[in-house]
């Protein structure tokens, strides 16, 4: 059937109005407020913990806990080849610095610690800086002319 403005409807609950809890009778959430009777969480000022179940044991609590999360760890913006190569075909981009990745699309972050991966191939000679370089990046760089400088160090050693 063709949608036209003699049979066009609201989306279910669009006209629904908000819960006004505690308003007398007539509301149908009188009286107790759709809290129930008793208990702990009909009384004021009552705070529980969240994933309170009443006192049956948390999910939480009732999942094993497994291994180790390091909270020194670095966290590199892992950046592949290929996808540099797509940004500068179009923009005839001679050099990369830290403040493009983020003018470019390629971080989301200013401050992002920036790793190449080798994945893909690189036609054009770009000067890359960055704070890592694998060793296939850095050979691709070299291959194609360009440079893979780290940042805070000198350049990546290309493997020859």
């Amino acid at each position: 059937m063709a949608r036209n403005l003699s049979n066009l409807r609201a989306p279910k609950k669009a006209n629904t109005g908000r819960k006004r809890v505690g308003r007398g009778m007539g509301s149908g959430m009188g009286k107790t407020s759709t809290r129930g009777h008793k208990g702990q969480r009909s009384r004021t000022g009552s705070n529980m913990m969240r994933g309170f179940e009443g006192g049956q044991m948390p999910l939480h609590r009732r999942l094993p806990k497994r291994g180790f999360t390091n909270i020194f760890r670095t966290e590199y913006t892992v950046l592949n080849l290929d996808r540099i190569a797509e940004t500068i075909a179009d923009l005839k981009v001679t050099e990369i610095g830290l403040d493009d990745y983020k003018k470019l699309g390629l971080a989301s972050n200013k401050k992002a610690l920036i790793k190449v991966l080798g994945s893909g191939e690189l036609k054009a000679a770009v000067t890359i800086h960055a704070h890592k370089f694998s060793k296939s990046a850095a050979e691709k760089i070299a291959k194609a002319g360009g440079k893979a400088v780290v940042v805070g160090g000198e350049t990546a050693p290309a493997a020859a």
